[in-house]
């Protein structure tokens, strides 16, 4: 680590952590006292962050430390003195750049998964097979649910969104199922809904296939899919960044297209309706 700068430091120690907001909190109020955070005292840290000193705590046993004096430190150990007058390529970036940075290295490791389409090919397959097709995100992703169904449904002729759950989900699910569905696209985002993955058992259970963009191969939903395609989300601001998984989800849409061969009469009859109607202000 020697030769970055302490904020890069702690950035690294950061990525990849699954870290409530709280959390995240505590870890923003340390990168922006990136050179202080090594000698500040848990109650001092508190207060910076504005939280408890408890969270604290808890803060650093979630990064995998006994408890914050074994934080403080390892901070301690891997901050040799900075030579003078120099700084690293990432000294050079504030907080809320290196956020964006971290996307743009989680949409390179999306091309380089999709240089093998086969997946992306199989899920489109099944998802335009489905009448109708259900599409499921709750809490962190009902928004990746509902545009992935808003578009879907400008070329599918039967989409229905589960961003709601509740006791009528699994009858949404059952409704579906007699209607004909034979797929289920999921987004599954963190922190993962309990709900979603016993809804993703349950729709297994009455024979559907799922389909699923999750931030990880490994995410809790990945017992429950048939097919999981992993899109990284960002973790450097106080709340996850998903620009992967929702392009991942434009990228099955297309595929979808592939397979209904009625989709581009649909969008032109749509854009026919919209001209008629003065819908858009071009």
């Amino acid at each position: 680590m020697s030769g970055s700068s302490p904020a890069a430091r702690l950035q690294r120690l950061f990525e990849g952590q699954r870290l409530t907001p709280t959390q995240r909190r505590i870890a923003h109020s340390m990168v922006r006292r990136a050179a202080d955070a090594p000698f500040l005292s848990s109650v001092e840290l508190a207060e910076l962050a504005g939280v408890s000193q408890p969270s604290v705590t808890r803060f650093a046993v979630a990064l995998g430390f006994d408890g914050y004096p074994a934080l403080r430190k390892h901070l301690r150990d891997v901050s040799p003195a900075e030579a003078a007058g120099e700084g690293s390529a990432e000294e050079r970036y504030n907080e809320y750049q290196q956020a964006v940075l971290a996307e743009i290295e989680n949409l390179r490791q999306l091309s380089e998964l999709l240089a093998d389409p086969a997946p992306v090919e199989r899920a489109g397959r099944l998802l335009a097979g489905s009448r109708p097709l259900l599409v499921l995100g709750l809490r962190a992703a009902s928004s990746q649910a509902r545009g992935f169904g808003y578009f879907a449904s400008k070329v599918h002729p039967d989409v229905r969104v589960l961003d709601e759950g509740g006791s009528m989900l699994h009858d949404r699910v059952d409704a579906a199922r007699r209607a004909g569905a034979s797929a289920l696209m999921c987004f599954a985002l963190p922190r993962h809904p309990r709900e979603v993955v016993d809804a993703l058992a349950y729709a297994r259970e009455q024979g559907l296939t799922v389909v699923t963009v999750a931030d990880s191969a490994f995410a809790p939903v990945a017992a429950h899919s048939d097919l999981l395609i992993p899109g990284a989300v960002g973790t450097g601001l106080a709340f996850d960044t998903a620009c992967a998984p929702m392009l991942l989800g434009r990228v099955l849409l297309e595929a979808m297209c592939d397979g209904l061969p009625e989709a581009q009469a649909r969008l032109e009859e749509f854009d026919a309706r919209a001209a008629s109607r003065g819908l858009f202000v071009e």
